[in-house]
């Protein structure tokens, strides 16, 4: 038992996280037979959970429901020996080795190693009928999504970098994209807006807000107020893309290991953190490409590191490096 009466074990690997980049890591890792144990966090399996079809993951040629892909993620993972507790964790103490790892009323874990791939969640406008249309219409990633809008009207939330680059890709696809931001001008870069405003398909509703989602089954529409007026009204559209930043799930590791200015985990060599023995997996520090399949082989990479970090410190010693 721990020192406050909690159950208590001891592993040579533990993954936080059990999106495409943790279950990656914990087939790769069990496959070595390292003996893995995914903390999945609650609810576990990342964004996919909420993602329903997937079409640009490789050996699907028809697709595949991104619960569905998770599950079986998950099952090739215990095939091979990965333990998982659905559990979040708390509270760390990355200091000295074994590490620590507290998730609550399930126990205290103590790994030699650990791979951090607890994901980042893209922000939302929290409107109850956003919330049920997710996956019906309402999506927070174009290139996973925009292929299923051909010829369909859509309006995309944001005026920064990521907006521009949304609503241009999307282009590709739908009809017309409807840019509806809050300020009088945007934040993206020059390039990005003369982009955005030099492409006939874009139309852009400056001052503006998304204040509610129409639909029974699917998005048949948005309302829009223009703030300096409060003028409400609705636009037909069949699609609603938010693409307003994502948040890092890192808060439980601030302090204990480096993050940068948007709270994302800082690595060297592409999956090493700023402790020894610590690495890093997939959209917790990956703010870029954010894809299941990109996530996925991060977390490849992680596990073959931390195997390599694991033969290499059978007696580890203490050590603190910073990352570059």
């Amino acid at each position: 038992m721990s020192s406050e009466g909690m159950p208590s074990r001891h592993v040579r690997l533990a993954i936080v996280g059990s999106g495409p980049a943790g279950l990656t890591a914990a087939i790769y890792a069990s496959r070595a037979n390292i003996a893995p144990l995914v903390i999945s966090g609650v609810p576990s399996g990342g964004q996919l959970m909420i993602t329903t079809d997937v079409e640009n993951y490789p050996g699907f040629p028809e697709g595949i429901q991104g619960p569905e892909l998770i599950v079986k993620m998950r099952e090739q993972a215990a095939r091979f020996g990965t333990e998982f507790l659905d559990s979040t964790v708390r509270n760390v103490d990355l200091t000295h080795h074994p590490f620590m790892l507290d998730t609550g009323l399930t126990g205290v874990v103590h790994a030699d190693c650990v791979i951090v791939a607890t994901g980042a969640n893209a922000r939302w406008l929290e409107l109850a009928n956003e919330q049920r249309l997710r996956g019906h219409g309402v999506s927070a990633c174009a290139t996973c999504d925009g292929f299923f809008f051909k010829g369909k009207d859509v309006v995309t939330v944001g005026g920064g970098d990521s907006a521009m680059e949304e609503a241009t890709f999307l282009t590709k696809f739908a009809n017309s994209v409807t840019v509806v931001h809050r300020r009088p001008d945007l934040r993206a870069s020059r390039i990005m807006q003369d982009r955005a405003r030099q492409n006939h398909k874009i139309r852009f509703r400056f001052d503006t807000e998304v204040t509610d989602v129409l639909g029974a089954d699917s998005v048949t529409g948005v309302v829009v107020r223009h703030l300096p007026s409060g003028k409400e009204e609705t636009l037909e559209v069949q699609g609603l893309f938010l693409a307003i930043g994502h948040d890092p799930a890192t808060e439980v590791f601030r302090g204990a290991l480096d993050l940068d200015e948007k709270g994302y985990l800082q690595t060297t060599d592409i999956t090493r953190t700023s402790v020894d023995g610590v690495f890093a997996a997939g959209d917790v520090y990956d703010h870029r490409y954010r894809q299941a399949v990109s996530a996925a082989g991060l977390g490849c990479m992680a596990a073959l590191d931390a195997e390599k970090w694991l033969t290499e410190h059978s007696a580890p010693t203490p050590g603190r490096r910073g990352a570059h």
